[in-house]
């Protein structure tokens, strides 16, 4: 189930869009990189930590200013076209 819970602002919106992509970008060189060359590797794997820590204290911190619903079993997303944010739930 999808419920609208909130919105946030355009800046707000392109800094999670950002970590968002960067995730999705670091996530698929995780998948092609090899361990052969160790300190690359590493620079990844931090990396891929420090965006992940990022990409949740946003929605800690929105979910925090604007009190947007929850749930236990749910998880927020947003709509990048309208800043829109919907609480998903499995029913």
């Amino acid at each position: 189930m999808k419920k609208e819970v909130g919105r946030v602002t355009e800046q707000e919106r392109d800094e999670i869009q950002m970590l968002f992509e960067r995730r999705n970008g670091l996530n698929e060189l995780a998948k092609i990189l090899t361990v052969d060359n160790p300190e690359l590797y590493e620079r990844l794997v931090n990396d891929m930590g420090e965006t992940s820590t990022k990409f949740q204290q946003w929605w800690n911190r929105m979910g925090e200013k604007y009190q947007w619903e929850s749930a236990d079993n749910g998880s927020w997303e947003i709509d990048f076209n309208d800043c829109t944010i919907y609480l998903v739930t499995s029913v």
